[in-house]
């Protein structure tokens, strides 16, 4: 089979011009801002990149804590199928993770195919629009509205078939930087097999329409079976909040403390103190205790947190 390396300025041309040619695409990545891909016609294989030398992490990378206050608004990338992605952790902390804000603008049937990532950690929540969507395993399409969240556990099969105008999700992964793979065989729905799982990981749909709200800090929150699903990788809750009294988060032991205002506003406190509104993020440096407080009536907030990955 012989390979071969192509240097190209624009990714999404040279892709256009090479399956026109009887190519088929591979693997394409970072999906935030695409700059390389695998493609194969035959025993023929293509590197096709606007930056050469440029290679993806043997294993996964250390994490560097930070702070990180990252406000809505900005203009997003173009990243693949025609989705807008707004980082809301450009610094990556050490290319550990990537979290985006992703968007599309128009809806209908997404340019998307049945792919899957190598990763330790994939989780998407629905914040505005819904998504129709398909997964390995687990029977029939179903749609996502917001307030629901699925875990996608390492390399299951899965597609984006379609969604409504203005659609947005936030997205969690680790690492940072990882391929999207196609496969070429499988055809989705497959079936369902509920007690499969992937990596270690059991796929999770979380239904946030049907999941009760507990108290939580003076507040409430909504679980999710992320803990249990993950072995304790990674804790999602949603936290709705009301009322000028502070909540106190104690330090947390392990990596990723991240938040996203969903809907609101609240006064975050941390270093000299951050006013948060709707889109807005941010990360806290692990250790570090934080409180939010000044929370309006309609405060929500997607709340995740991750172990310590060694």
């Amino acid at each position: 089979m012989s390979k071969a390396e192509r240097v190209c300025s624009d990714l999404s041309a040279a892709l256009d011009e090479l399956r026109s040619a009887g190519f088929r695409l591979d693997s394409i990545y970072p999906a935030d801002d695409p700059h390389t891909a695998l493609l194969s016609r035959g025993n023929e294989v293509l590197r096709v990149t606007t930056r050469p030398g440029s290679a993806l992490p043997s294993e996964i990378p250390h994490f560097a804590p930070d702070f990180v206050l990252t406000p809505a608004g900005g203009d997003g990338g173009q990243g693949r199928a025609g989705m807008i992605y707004r980082d809301l952790v450009p610094g990556r902390l050490g290319g550990r993770y990537i979290a985006s804000h992703i968007l599309i603008p128009e809806g209908g049937a997404v340019a998307d195919w049945v792919h899957y990532h190598r990763v330790a950690l994939q989780l998407i929540a629905v914040r505005r629009g819904w998504v129709r969507v398909v997964y390995e395993d687990q029977g029939d399409p179903f749609v996502m509205q917001p307030g629901d969240l699925v875990l996608q556990p390492p390399e299951i099969r899965h597609r984006v078939l379609e969604s409504s105008s203005g659609l947005e999700v936030i997205e969690i992964s680790c690492p940072a930087l990882h391929e999207t793979l196609a496969d070429h065989d499988l055809e989705l729905p497959n079936g369902a097999n509920s007690e499969r799982l992937f990596g270690g990981q059991a796929f999770v749909r979380h239904i946030g329409t049907a999941a009760p709200w507990n108290p939580f800090k003076g507040g409430e929150a909504q679980e999710t079976s992320i803990a249990d699903a993950t072995q304790g990788l990674a804790d999602v809750r949603f936290l709705r909040f009301a009322g000028s009294a502070p909540i106190t988060f104690a330090g947390h032991d392990g990596e990723l403390v991240f938040g996203f205002v969903l809907e609101g506003s609240a006064s975050l406190g941390f270093g000299p103190g951050f006013a948060l509104g709707p889109a807005d993020s941010f990360v806290i440096p692990p250790g570090e205790p934080w409180t939010l407080s000044g929370s309006s009536a309609d405060f929500r907030l997607l709340y995740v947190t991750t172990a310590r990955l060694g």
